[in-house]
């Protein structure tokens, strides 16, 4: 009889539960994957468990919901004179964050108990002990509601540091991008005293923020550019170049750039969209007047197709740029030797390029935020667009010979 006393049994929380967890989860890491992304160091053990974590911004349940696992399925304790006030911040709580009620003025003990049938059926109930946000980044005392509830439940408490929410979303701040950590730690006996589990706390909040963000050198090399006088005058002369004779196109560039500094994006697009304007409205007045300028990587069935365009459509024929691979430059060219009015051949150029350069200057933007934690790779996505590139523009070329 001892013997079965003695021995943990294995519970598994409803499928139901579980599912939502995981819808959660899978939720909060893409949101915070398009602002700067997340990491974990460490799991939870098996079983239930309490777990107390700092506490400095409202992004901290994101991290923790998209950091702990489903198979958990974590019960946050929100403040119910804040986050229960009223029925729409109610349902947001509960359905978003798994939230429950914790009375801050007077039964939140009485609240808190109410979750030990919880943790005992395998669940993780997280706590943020400090009882509020902090404001300058340190931990204030911990209260002992989290550890009583650890206690009467017979679970471990799991201490968790948190780095990164406070410049995500600071107190009374706007959101911004910023890397969030994630780190836990080893199971402590429910027995810890409030200030041993601060200290846990303390030192794997320490560990989250010392830890340096492994980068690239080529990264680095490409955003000091980019970041300088020098960034949008580049993306100028690229696209201008282009637009004239350059055979690589500003999207390559912009692939290159925005990925490096997603902040640079959209001024980095605009300017390589004013350069390609003005490129192409050079080219178109060159072509009027008899010039011809070399145009590297086209081919004579290009310019058929584009001057068979002109002839149908006119200046609007451009809108047909950003698709069939045919380079910017052929369609100035063809243009001027058409004799396309230079305003209107602007207009429609302005709407054709500006979808396409905003668009991919745009994306690339995203999958820089994306790629955020891996930017030790961002050489081996430097070699991936350049073969891509040159793939791509094989085909093109071998399409219209």
């Amino acid at each position: 009889m001892s013997t079965l006393l003695s021995t943990p049994v294995r519970t598994v929380l409803p499928r139901r539960s579980r599912f939502a967890a995981a819808l959660r989860r899978g939720l909060w890491w893409g949101v915070l994957s398009l602002t700067g992304g997340v990491e974990r160091r460490g799991r939870l053990p098996r079983g239930g468990c309490v777990v107390v974590a700092n506490h400095s911004s409202h992004a901290d349940t994101a991290a923790l919901l998209a950091a702990l696992d489903a198979r958990h399925s974590p019960a946050i304790g929100a403040a119910a004179d804040y986050w229960f006030a009223s029925p729409w911040r109610r349902r947001i709580c509960r359905r978003m964050a798994a939230g429950f009620p914790v009375r801050r003025g007077g039964g939140g003990m009485e609240d808190l108990l109410t979750m030990a049938g919880e943790l005992r059926a395998g669940r993780a109930v997280v706590l943020f002990p400090e009882g509020t946000r902090a404001k300058d980044g340190t931990l204030g005392s911990f209260h002992r509601g989290a550890l009583v509830l650890a206690e009467e439940a017979g679970v471990p408490v799991v201490p968790v540091g948190i780095a990164g929410t406070d410049r995500l979303l600071p107190k009374h701040g706007r959101l911004r991008s910023s890397l969030v950590r994630v780190t836990i730690g080893e199971p402590l006996p429910s027995a810890v005293s409030p200030d041993e589990a601060r200290d846990a706390v303390v030192a794997l909040h320490a560990r989250a923020v010392a830890e340096p963000l492994r980068d690239s050198a080529t990264r680095r090399r490409v955003a000091a550019v980019v970041t300088s006088r020098l960034g949008v005058p580049l993306a100028f002369c690229w696209a201008f170049a282009e637009a004239l004779s350059w055979p690589l196109m500003p999207e390559l560039l912009l692939g290159a750039v925005c990925a490096a500094v997603p902040r640079a994006a959209l001024k980095m697009s605009l300017g390589a969209l004013a350069g390609s304007l003005a490129g192409g409205l050079l080219a178109l007045h060159l072509a009027s007047a008899g010039v011809h300028l070399p145009a590297p990587l086209t081919t004579d069935r290009m310019r058929a197709e584009v001057r068979h365009e002109l002839a149908l459509e006119g200046a609007s024929a451009v809108r047909h740029q950003p698709w069939n691979g045919i380079p910017f430059k052929v369609y100035g060219a063809e243009a001027g030797h058409a004799g396309v009015p230079a305003s209107d051949w602007l207009a429609a150029s302005a709407a054709a390029r500006g979808s396409r350069t905003l668009t991919v200057g745009l994306a690339f933007a995203g999958f820089g935020l994306l790629m955020r934690r891996h930017r030790r790779w961002y050489g081996r996505c430097l070699v991936l667009l350049g073969g891509g590139f040159a793939a791509g523009l094989s085909l093109i070329v071998h399409g219209w010979s």
